[in-house]
């Protein structure tokens, strides 16, 4: 049975629990993410859990807003659930030693051809932290500018049919809202954004503090 536990709300914060691995063995080699199964040592007295999980490079997404309060949103298919999503634009960290600010830049002119100005985090996220080590950090961006033609990257894939629009953000939200939009680091960022908003942005943090929560940039 749960114990409910009388804690301020401003105390509430996730926290790391080191537990003893035990054995790791990798059951599945992918193109992008393996799947490990882990033996871990659930307490001190000695019981061991069997997990099998997605090792993810982690993600950072970009929530681009501008003077007017518009949100720039990229639209591409996904295959998994076979739909078109309304998203912001995201990528994976997959290249070594790129800081994951560096990351965000490079996807927002990678996906939407765009620089920015100012940069700050607007919130840390596990997608999936049942089944999946994926962290995600979102970054908000302002003072976008578009890059020159003959400056931007070329598309493929997926990506080729990708499309950007400008959103009013009230507009995302009442979407998300009322079940339009799916991706769920569009779904979060957009109401972190709101959130954020209403303090005028100042309570953001800095855009170059380390991604601690990410299992693979612990410590670096």
């Amino acid at each position: 049975m749960s114990k409910d536990h009388n804690v301020q709300s401003q105390q509430i914060s996730d926290e790391l629990s080191p537990r003893t691995l035990v054995a790791r063995e990798t059951v599945y080699e992918g193109r992008i993410w393996n799947v490990l199964h882990d033996s871990v040592e659930l307490s001190d007295e000695g019981a061991v859990i069997e997990r099998d999980y997605i090792k993810h490079p982690g993600a950072v997404t970009v929530l681009v807003i501008d003077e007017s309060e518009r949100v720039l949103m990229v639209n591409q298919y996904r295959h998994p659930v076979g739909m078109r999503l309304w998203e912001l634009p995201a990528g994976l960290l997959d290249i070594a030693g790129e800081p994951p600010l560096d990351a965000a830049k490079r996807e927002l002119w990678e996906e939407a051809d765009r620089t920015a100005q100012q940069w700050s985090i607007l919130t840390d996220v596990f997608l999936s932290p049942g089944s999946s080590s994926e962290a995600v950090r979102i970054y908000l961006a302002r003072g976008v500018e578009l890059v020159p033609e003959d400056h931007r990257h070329i598309r493929t894939d997926e990506e080729a049919e990708m499309i950007t629009e400008w959103v009013p953000l009230d507009e995302a939200i009442a979407q998300v809202l009322a079940g339009k939009i799916h991706n769920p680091t569009a779904v979060i960022g957009l109401l972190a954004a709101n959130a954020a908003r209403a303090t005028g942005y100042a309570t953001l943090r800095d855009a170059e503090e380390p991604f601690d929560v990410h299992p693979g940039l612990r410590n670096q």
